[in-house]
C-alpha cells in the first residue's frame, strides 16, 4: 500500500520525507545534556544538577543554579540573535565581541557620576557638563555605537563584496583598538544609579527573552525574516525576484550591531564597569550558540527558538563542568566537538534532503 495521500489538485504528500522540527532535535540535545549531567552529578558529586536534592528550596528545582545559568548566558544570547540573522543570509559576523568591547568603553563614559565619596570622579572622561546624564542618552550611545559598527558591516559584505569573514574580521580588530584607545587602556567606572539598574538582577534574562520572543516573531511573520532566509537561500533567485539584497544584507548587520551594543550596555551596568577586555571571544559563543541551535552556516535554515536552546545549551555545559569541578579546557574541548559535530549532522541531513527531492 503506498505511503502517500492525495491533496488538491491531485498533489499527494509523501509522509517518508515528512521531518520533525529541528528545534525539537535540538531540545532533545538538551535534555540528553541534562540527563549525562544528572548521572554524573549522582556518581562523582552524590549531588543534583539541576533539582533540589537536599530540600534548601521551595520547589523541586535547584533555583540558584537554575538562576545561574541563565543569566550567564543572556547577555551573550542577545548578541546571538543578532548573529543567528547574519548566518541565516549566508553571512558570518566575527566583530560582535570587539564592538561589545569599544561600545562599553564608550557608552560608560556617558554614564558616569560627576562626584564619589564626595570627591570628583576619579575615573571621568569627560568634562563635568557630561556626567550625571540621563541614562536614555549612554543607551543611545551605546546603540548607536553598534549600529554604526553593523552599517559599515554590511556596507563591506554587501556593497565593496568583500566576503563577511574579512570584512567583520577588520571590524573586530579596529573595534578591539578602539576599546584600548578609548582612556588608554583603563577602566572606566562609577555609572549613575540609574543606569546600575539596567542589568541588575534578572533585567539581563528578562531583556534576552523578550528580544528573542520579538525577534523569532519578525523572523517568521514579516517581510525583513521572509527576505532574510530567502537571500540566505539563494542569492541570485531573490535579487531576480526584485529582493533589493545589499540594503537589506546592510540593514541584517545593523541589527547584529545594534544587538551587540545593547549587550554592551546591559553587561557595562551588571558589573559597574567597563574594560577594554570585555567582550574577549562572545563572537565565538554566539556564533556557537547559533550552530548549536541548528542555524545552517550555509545559510537559509535555522531559528531564533533554536539559538535560545543552544544558548541554554552551552549554559547548561558551562554550569555542568563547574558542578563536577572540570577543568575550563575540558569544556572548550567539548564545545568544539559539539560545534563540529552540529555543522557536520547538518551537512548530511543537506544531503539526505537532497537525495529524497
Amino acid at each position: 500500500m503506498s505511503d502517500t495521500s492525495h491533496g488538491t489538485g491531485g498533489l499527494t504528500f509523501d509522509k517518508s520525507k515528512r521531518q520533525w522540527p529541528n528545534e525539537l532535535n535540538v531540545l532533545a540535545a538538551l535534555f540528553l545534556i541534562i540527563g549525562i549531567f544528572e548521572v554524573l552529578g549522582a556518581i562523582f558529586v552524590g549531588q543534583s544538577l539541576l533539582f533540589d536534592s537536599n530540600d534548601r528550596f521551595d520547589s523541586i528545582f535547584n533555583e540558584q543554579r537554575l538562576r545561574i545559568i541563565i543569566i550567564q548566558v543572556a547577555i551573550v544570547g542577545i548578541i546571538a540573535l543578532g548573529v543567528t540573522q547574519v548566518i541565516i543570509t549566508a553571512g558570518i559576523d566575527l566583530s560582535s565581541g570587539s564592538v561589545l568591547g569599544a561600545t562599553a568603553m564608550i557608552a560608560m563614559s556617558f554614564a558616569q557620576v560627576s562626584v564619589v565619596n564626595g570627591n570628583p570622579n576619579p575615573k571621568a572622561i569627560f568634562s563635568p557638563a557630561f556626567l550625571d546624564l540621563p541614562v536614555i542618552v549612554p543607551i543611545f550611545v551605546g546603540l548607536g555605537c553598534g549600529i554604526l559598527a553593523g552599517i559599515i558591516n554590511g556596507i563591506l559584505v554587501a556593497y565593496s563584496r568583500i566576503p563577511p569573514f574579512i570584512a567583520t574580521l577588520g571590524m573586530m580588530l579596529f573595534a578591539r583598538g578602539v576599546a584600548q584607545w578609548w582612556s588608554s587602556g583603563n577602566p572606566v567606572s562609577f555609572p549613575t544609579e540609574s543606569y546600575a539598574k539596567i542589568g541588575a538582577g534578572m533585567m539581563p534574562v528578562i531583556i534576552f527573552l523578550a528580544l528573542a520572543v520579538l525577534f523569532h516573531l519578525v523572523m517568521n511573520y514579516t517581510i525583513y525574516g521572509k527576505h532574510t532566509y530567502a537571500i540566505g537561500s539563494n542569492e541570485a533567485a531573490a535579487r531576480m525576484s526584485g529582493i533589493n539584497v545589499p540594503r537589506h544584507l546592510v540593514l541584517v548587520y545593523a541589527i547584529a550591531g545594534m544587538l551587540a551594543g545593547l549587550s554592551a550596555v546591559i553587561l557595562t551596568s551588571k558589573n559597574l564597569t567597563a574594560q577594554s577586555g570585555m567582550g574577549l571571544s562572545y563572537e565565538l559563543d554566539a556564533i556557537a550558540m547559533a550552530v548549536i541551535g541548528g542555524v545552517s552556516l550555509f545559510g537559509g535554515r535555522g531559528s531564533i527558538i533554536g539559538t535560545v536552546i543552544g544558548a541554554l545549551i552551552i549554559g547548561v555545559i558551562t554550569s555542568g563542568f563547574t558542578f563536577l569541578r572540570l577543568g575550563a579546557f575540558y569544556q572548550e574541548m567539548v564545545l568544539g566537538c559539539i560545534i563540529v559535530g552540529a555543522v557536520a549532522l547538518d551537512q548530511w541531513q543537506q544531503k539526505r534532503a537532497a537525495a529524497k527531492a
